[in-house]
């Protein structure tokens, strides 16, 4: 029989961690030896460095409705979770968001005013302009894409009706 004292179970268990350490040793060697390790790595810190440098969340595309309506409703979910989890900062940025791209901006401002506690509703009033901006700019330059590949004259109108809101 075999005889499973403290020792030889210890024993074990030294020689099966050896053994996996080994194995992950090796096969990280294998793979930063390989010769495309540097290149994806490098694309992969591009990629990322590109996603960080834009604050805040990709904003729709303004020629789909469907596409708004969702991130309006994203947008306010989060602000709202966020600020019952006590980060103001991203959840007065997601609020400001969400009334940038709504259609009726000053009846949800009002809704905003009456819910929300003086400090944090002020704070949303500072941060609205810079939401405002972002979307304009976004507005504007899918406006401009959709014009050079020639899309038709529908599209070309929601994207203006989303930036009349102001």
């Amino acid at each position: 029989m075999l005889d499973l004292s403290s020792k030889s179970l210890g024993l074990w268990a030294g020689l099966g961690t050896a053994a996996f350490l080994g194995y992950c040793i090796y096969f990280d060697n294998r793979r930063r030896s390989h010769p495309d390790f540097r290149r994806k790595l490098r694309e992969k810190r591009k990629a990322n460095s590109k996603g960080a440098s834009s604050s805040g969340p990709a904003l729709p595309d303004f020629g789909d409705q469907e596409a708004v309506q969702r991130f309006f409703l994203q947008e306010v979910q989060l602000g709202e979770e966020l600020l019952a989890t006590g980060d103001i900062q991203n959840g007065v940025e997601h609020l400001s968001l969400a009334v940038a791209v709504c259609g009726q901006p000053h009846s949800l401002l009002s809704v905003l005013q009456q819910t929300l506690p003086p400090q944090i509703y002020h704070l949303l009033l500072q941060n609205l302009e810079v939401a405002q901006q972002r979307v304009r700019v976004h507005a504007s330059s899918s406006l401009m894409s959709s014009l050079m590949r020639g899309q038709g004259a529908e599209e070309r109108g929601a994207s203006l009706e989303i930036e009349d809101v102001e």
